[in-house]
């Protein structure tokens, strides 16, 4: 039987090259995005369209109540998005315990539908520091799979795959384009508008910016 695999997906150039790198190793793809309170809506849009396009077994979109928990420039609307700044602090559009709660959906969906391995987009490369992409946390969490659930505790191992974890930008790209990932179809800005528009100023977009310009390939995003 061919193996499945929870792919978490936002829509954005990361998740979808994770997505095509799942598929690419054979697995039957199942994504899974969020509501979550993100003032960004436009970006589920995105990963609506990508997972037709891509033929994923089933997307599911979520709702989550973390905006009412407010402490993020992404969720509270007291608090702007600002552009890059590039301090090396934790910029405000770190969502407190976003992975964990996204990863923990991930982990139940998984386990009802006889999955074993869970994919995310996550990279502490080119990235904006936030703590829950770190590789330490991610290999705290398989920890934490294998110890809650009831397939782990009978001995079926749960695997948290981070195929982009030490990848530049500019790496990630160029793996996505020999998978012919449609990267004009993506959406990473944390600003950006209904119409799918990017802002061009914030950090996703500037690290996404960054990218194509170091791979040497044209930048297809919409900006405003």
């Amino acid at each position: 039987m061919q193996k499945k695999a929870v792919i978490l997906f936002s829509g954005g150039l990361d998740s979808t090259t994770c997505l095509a790198i799942a598929e690419s190793e054979g697995y039957e793809c199942y994504a899974l995005s969020f509501e979550y309170g993100q003032k960004h809506k436009s970006e589920l849009d995105a990963a609506k369209q990508i997972a037709q396009f891509m033929k994923v077994k089933k997307h599911a979109i979520v709702s989550l109540g973390l905006g009412s928990l407010s402490g993020s420039a992404l969720t509270d609307e007291k608090m702007d998005v600002m552009d890059y700044a590039g301090t090396g602090d934790i910029p405000t559009t770190y969502v407190p315990a976003r992975n964990t709660v996204f990863l923990s959906v991930a982990l139940g969906w998984a386990e009802v539908i006889g999955a074993f391995d869970i994919f995310i987009g996550a990279n502490d490369v080119d990235y904006s520091g936030y703590p829950d992409c770190r590789p330490e946390y991610l290999h705290a969490f398989e920890s934490v799979a294998n110890l809650a659930t009831k397939a782990g505790i009978e001995g079926t191992r749960y695997v948290i795959h981070a195929p982009l974890l030490r990848l530049t930008k500019r790496e990630i790209i160029q793996r996505g384009m020999k998978l012919g990932v449609d990267y004009a179809a993506t959406l990473s800005c944390y600003r950006a508008d209904s119409e799918g528009r990017a802002c061009g100023k914030c950090d996703s977009c500037t690290y996404r910016r960054k990218g194509f310009i170091e791979a040497g390939v044209a930048d297809p995003t919409r900006y405003l």
